[in-house]
């Protein structure tokens, strides 16, 4: 079975494999909270080719949480046509509009206060967190999931929901 030692024991390799392999992306370049975020909530479904444009054009469009929370309805539509699950946009305009009157227009440091903003849940949370601001979150997903159980040579089935809660609460401790 999955246990804590063999899954914390795969954390630093895992970690190295990454910073010796990981794809040159244009969030990347600047891990700023608002770049991740908006790189993160564009690439829920969707494919990193496809998000590359949209999150340049974004950010050209909506520099700042501020842009972003004052852009019109139709506007932001009209950028992200062609990106589909349009309640993705909706949510992002909401919690531009909570980062600037809630946080005073940036994204906070806290795993707990990610996770309230309109359309950011656990991995979303998870990934800010640790890439923006260098918290210790986990960000697990599916491909997270299958690949920590290769490595720890665990079978349990990953799609259970307390396998992921499992491996999500080691990894955080």
């Amino acid at each position: 079975g999955l246990s804590a030692e063999r899954l914390t024991a795969v954390v630093e390799p895992l970690s190295a494999w990454y910073r010796d392999n990981r794809r040159a992306l244009p969030w990347r370049d600047d891990p700023s909270p608002y770049h991740e975020w908006l790189s993160e909530i564009m690439l829920q479904q969707t494919r990193i080719a496809a998000v590359i444009p949209y999150y340049l054009r974004f950010l050209e469009a909506f520099p700042t949480p501020e842009a972003l929370a004052a852009v019109e309805d139709e506007k932001l539509m009209k950028l992200w046509e062609g990106l589909g699950y349009y309640s993705r946009a909706r949510n992002l305009k909401a919690a531009a509009i909570r980062i600037v009157e809630d946080f005073g227009g940036d994204l906070p440091a806290d795993y707990k206060a990610l996770l309230s903003l309109p359309g950011v849940g656990e991995y979303t949370a998870g990934a800010i967190a640790s890439i923006a601001f260098g918290l210790p979150e986990p960000a697990v997903d599916g491909t997270v999931l299958r690949v920590v159980m290769r490595l720890c040579d665990c079978h349990e089935d990953v799609t259970r929901p307390d396998v992921k809660k499992r491996v999500t609460e080691t990894l955080r401790s």
